[in-house]
């Protein structure tokens, strides 16, 4: 039998024929593969990336006060808010064909392999938009082979998870810019000053070209270097069909006005009170230290920005250069709560240590608390007692003994007023009333007041020698400039996050903690300070408004407190170390530092009296007899009293007196009148 041998055609025909079925077996294989690994890829998460975003801290108007960033001043904007300009400028220099691959351009991938193979290292990207988003969000810059697999992967996610838009929005907020500026809104506020929204063409396309080489490009650095990088952007613009030739010539001849750069830090508002509102919103609203520092946060506060500026440089006006001397102030709005204005110290760059917050001895700015606990009780601007070194027993067997001094050991060694009392600081008639009174009132009234800090019920205390802060201070006057309701001091209205939710919100809360017309009496005799005799009375002239105080001093701390109707302030100055003041030269700072400020911080405020509320009578007094004035007393002086204390007697001391302009008698044993004159005498004795 004869055998059919295959021709080599046949041979080669059956060979094509499997080899062809095994390629598209494979090839089936492979599209079978990667449809389910980029089901797989679409089905996973993307990494949880970490975005730093610059929180912004804005005052009572809403101009910024300071912004918080962890390394990266980054404030998130919709693309919505981006220019057309810098988006096209960024696509025609970065990714020409961004919105037509699926993240990854093979031509510039193409001529890149070319190129790192031709070198034999990786001296060329060709990186998307979508590619460097992956690689900025979730990878290191390191060019490793393991590294460019990761990035590819994580490029197909953004892909298959994100919009074109999208992902362009992301790319926008996240590429770096140079000077810690990272996304496109802190780049055009670090070089113009600008909101993005408002960048023109050439702006936009020097700005677009800075991310290839931050320090190289950067107009701050080189800015000959960064025009010429601005002429290869609007070029591609060109060649893409963006802008013009004409177009791109205005733009290259237009010039730049670049933010001056700093060569340090700026200079923050109220670094003080920028340090209690960060405070604030991790103690009290619990928010994560991180989420404050970086997390894109929009924190409103009540500082007033002029009030601050005025309190900051009235406080360097009167303190001394050559020495160590401390201040502290705190402004109150009373009608709100709303802190105005914070100094924490001297200088926030040597000592950071927020001496609003630190405990000191108030001394007599603490007796109003006392004097309302007294008219409370039955007291009157004028009830007397007497004014001479004293003795005090007290404990429960009268065991212990308390020996109070005036100021400079000076007593009237009589009977003096409650509000001659409050307007000399009178420390005698100040540890009377309180033993009279028992010790327990005062303690009770500061606390309703707002006074939170340790005391105890002891003869002292009406001195204030315990500790308290110019914070509780302002907020207890704060109380008294309000007829009795308290209100807690208010720094922050509301935070919001990045997404628009409102993660903290505050109200003012008032709350009635005593009768008006007992702090309305209080709080016009506390005016009295200011009328010759009393503790203000050298600053006075500094005042052009009605305002109620009390000075407070002792060995180591200088105080002022008060108030007018439309805000309280409390000031403090002494050393940390506990230095003794010079009581020429630093026990006498806090009072003009007060009133300068006081004035300084309404000038655009109309003075404004007090309003008198229900249950008090206003009646002129003589100060000498303490009763009510008549037409022949000289001096008299309009007092408030609780209706049914006041003065019913009048006075007796000044009489009226015969006027010896008066006419002679018309009758005289010389000279005996008419007979009508004689006749009125008889019957007219």
């Amino acid at each position: 039998m004869e055998v059919m041998r295959e021709t080599g055609l046949i041979r080669w025909w059956k060979w094509f024929k499997r080899l062809t079925a095994t390629f598209f077996v494979l090839t089936a294989l492979v599209i079978v593969f990667l449809a389910a690994f980029l089901l797989y890829l679409r089905s996973q998460p993307l990494p949880v990336a970490e975005v730093m975003e610059t929180t912004t801290i804005y005052d009572a108007d809403q101009q910024v006060i300071d912004t918080l960033y962890k390394g990266e001043n980054r404030i998130y904007v919709p693309l919505d808010n981006i220019p057309e300009e810098l988006i096209q400028a960024t696509i025609a220099i970065e990714d020409r064909r961004f919105y037509s691959h699926f993240g990854f351009d093979f031509r510039r991938i193409a001529r890149a392999v070319y190129v790192d193979l031709k070198h034999m290292d990786l001296v060329q990207g060709a990186s998307t938009i979508t590619q460097q988003l992956a690689r900025n969000l979730y990878l290191t810059l390191e060019k490793t082979w393991e590294r460019k697999v990761k990035e590819a992967l994580l490029t197909v996610q953004l892909e298959m998870h994100y919009s074109k838009d999208q992902i362009l929005e992301k790319y926008l907020n996240e590429i770096y810019y140079g000077h810690a500026a990272y996304g496109a809104q802190a780049a055009a506020k670090t070089y113009f000053d600008k909101d993005v929204s408002e960048l023109n063409l050439a702006e936009a396309s020097l700005l677009a070209g800075i991310p290839k080489g931050p320090k190289y490009y950067s107009p701050f650095l080189n800015f000959d270097a960064a025009k010429q990088r601005q002429k290869i952007v609007l070029e591609a613009m060109v060649r893409e069909g963006y802008i013009t030739e004409s177009d791109m010539t205005a733009a290259l001849n237009q010039p730049i006005e670049l933010k001056p750069a700093r060569e340090a830090e700026p200079e923050v508002t109220a670094p003080y009170f920028r340090d209690y509102i960060i405070y604030l919103a991790e103690e009290k609203y619990g928010i994560d230290r991180d989420l404050i520092t970086h997390g894109g946060l929009k924190i409103y506060t009540t500082l007033d920005a002029d009030m601050q500026k005025k309190a900051e440089e009235v406080v360097d006006k009167y303190l001394p250069d050559n020495r160590n001397l401390q201040a502290a102030l705190i402004a109150v709005d009373p009608r709100t709560g709303h802190i105005k204005a914070m100094v924490g110290g001297r200088d926030y760059q040597e000592s950071q240590y927020n001496r609003v917050f630190a405990r000191r001895q108030p001394g007599s700015s603490f007796k109003p608390f006392l004097y309302l606990a007294a008219v409370e009780n039955g007291f009157s601007p004028l009830t007397e007692m007497k004014s001479e070194p004293t003795v005090f027993t007290y404990g429960p067997n009268d065991e212990k003994t308390y020996v109070p001094h005036n100021f400079g050991n000076q007593y009237p060694h009589d009977f003096i007023t409650l509000s001659e009392a409050i307007a000399r600081s009178d420390n005698i008639y100040a540890v009377k009333t309180h033993m009279f009174l028992g010790e327990e009132k005062l303690l009770e009234t500061a606390r309703r007041l707002g006074i939170q800090s340790e005391m105890q019920p002891v003869p002292s205390l009406a001195l204030g020698t315990f500790s308290v802060s110019p914070y509780e201070m302002a907020r207890a006057y704060t109380t008294l400039a309000n007829l009795g309701e308290k209100v807690e001091p208010v720094a922050i209205t509301k935070i919001v996050d990045r997404r628009g939710n409102v993660l903290a919100e505050e109200e003012s809360v008032f709350s009635r903690v005593a009768e008006k017309a007992p702090v309305f009496v209080l709080n016009q005799m506390m005016q009295g300070i200011f009328e010759p005799g009393g503790t203000g009375h050298r600053v006075r002239h500094l005042l052009e408004r009605p305002a109620a105080a009390k000075t407070g001093t002792t060995d180591y701390d200088a105080w002022m407190s008060g108030f007018t109707p439309h805000l309280v302030a409390t000031v403090w100055v002494g050393y940390d170390e506990g230095k003794k003041l010079n009581p020429v030269e630093d026990a006498t700072l806090a009072a003009p530092i007060w009133a300068e400020f006081m004035e300084q911080a309404l000038t655009e405020t109309p003075p404004a009296l007090f309003s008198v509320p229900d249950g008090v009578s206003a009646v002129y007094v003589d100060p000498e007899s303490g009763k009510l004035a008549t037409e022949d007393c000289p001096k008299p002086k309009l007092m408030y009293f609780i209706s049914g204390t006041e003065p019913s007697a009048y006075c007796d001391i000044h009489l009226p007196q015969s006027d010896p302009q008066k006419e002679e008698p018309t009758t005289s044993p010389d000279n005996p009148g008419s007979f009508w004159d004689r006749m009125k005498d008889w019957w007219i004795p």
